[in-house]
């Protein structure tokens, strides 16, 4: 049985950072895409950042892109994702995500496994 558990969320304050770690159990992890999503309050999950594959390089939204940086250890089964210079607007449920290498893609639905969520919050 697949299970993915995320860590690392808090309140923080604007422009100050945090690190969220994600471990994938039951599935080949050096075989799996693995991403982050993210849920704000009365909106749509959206992609955060991701990896196809353990030599790949990482995909980030315009959003984040220069402030965010998603590393994979395949030794430790283990996805992070440093979150730097946080804006108010990255309030949000943070999730973990494993998939099929194949079906890699930015859409939530490519994605078959995912974790509980983890709730990172940035005052101003």
């Amino acid at each position: 049985q697949v299970r993915v558990e995320e860590s690392g969320g808090g309140l923080v304050q604007a422009g100050e950072s945090l690190r969220l770690s994600c471990s994938v159990f039951g599935r080949t992890f050096s075989r799996s895409a693995v991403a982050w999503f993210r849920q704000a309050p009365e909106k749509e999950r959206e992609f955060v950042a991701g990896f196809r594959w353990r030599g790949g390089r990482g995909d980030y939204a315009p959003s984040v892109k220069g402030r965010f940086i998603i590393t994979r250890d395949d030794d430790l089964n283990m996805v992070s994702l440093q979150m730097n210079n946080l804006k108010p607007d990255d309030t949000a449920v943070y999730y973990c995500a494993a998939g099929d290498v194949p079906s890699y893609s930015t859409d939530r639905a490519s994605f078959d496994s995912w974790g509980q969520g983890t709730q990172v919050t940035v005052s101003s």
